[in-house]
């Protein structure tokens, strides 16, 4: 079978569009890397180092330094999946993801989003 292409998309080519969708619902970029930090474990500078070296998200997320623990508490549907029933472990984490930055942009507080 072959893989979803969403793997080998650039992470910094979505990143934008994370931030553009939070910034529509007055939140900023620096919650959408909270977020992003959050749910990786990644600190601000290597978060930044995979934006800068266009890593796709297959790299991105393998190379996250420690998924947070409670990420297994996200759960809803992102473009209708639920995403507790993805069964691609890299596909749920990019859910995983979609979901948070859903949450920010629909105005939830930080201390919900970050389980």
């Amino acid at each position: 079978m072959q893989e979803h292409r969403v793997f080998t998309t650039p992470f910094a080519k979505v990143y934008p569009l994370y931030v553009q969708k939070a910034e529509r619902k007055n939140r900023t970029k620096a919650e959408v890397d909270q977020v992003i930090r959050w749910l990786t474990g990644y600190d601000q500078a290597g978060l930044q180092r995979h934006i800068d070296q266009a890593s796709d998200f297959r790299t991105f997320f393998d190379n996250a330094p420690a998924m947070h623990p409670n990420r297994a508490l996200i759960t809803g549907v992102v473009c209708g999946v639920r995403v507790e029933d993805v069964e691609d472990p890299l596909m749920q984490k990019i859910r995983w993801l979609d979901k948070l930055v859903d949450e920010l942009a629909k105005g939830r507080k930080m201390e919900k989003i970050l389980r």
